[in-house]
């Protein structure tokens, strides 16, 4: 008796630090869209990337998303970031974004899904249309 009262008393514990990868921190990727830093969301790039803006679609290379994302930035100014929703697969092994930059250009909604790669979450596909 002694020996199930145990184990029921500990298995609680034993899950919640088992049960589930640590969800990201979104701060700095929130940072670098408003900023427009490229080279501080790329630390965030898997090794391909698929990005969208407004209605062209492509996957890039990490390195050619970055410069796509310079570009990006560097004909629309960001002003600011603000982070609206965010979700997780059942999982959590996947999470995903959605909020709102405002730059020189217009107000643009931005997606972002991640993948867990290596423990860590990277960006698999940025989405950036007007809103």
């Amino acid at each position: 008796m002694k020996r199930l009262f145990f184990i029921l008393f500990l298995s609680p514990f034993f899950f919640a630090f088992t049960a589930d990868p640590v969800m990201p921190n979104f701060s700095p990727i929130a940072t670098a869209i408003s900023t427009g830093n490229a080279d501080a969301l790329s630390k965030f790039f898997d090794s391909d990337v698929d990005i969208s803006l407004f209605e062209k679609e492509n996957t890039y290379e990490k390195e050619k998303a970055i410069n796509v994302m310079k570009d990006f930035f560097t004909k629309n100014k960001p002003k600011g970031f603000s982070q609206m929703h965010q979700g997780a697969s059942k999982g959590k092994d996947t999470q995903y974004t959605i909020g709102e930059m405002t730059t020189t250009g217009g107000t643009y909604r931005v997606y972002i899904y991640m993948k867990i790669i290596n423990d860590s979450y990277l960006i698999q596909e940025m989405r950036i249309g007007k809103n």
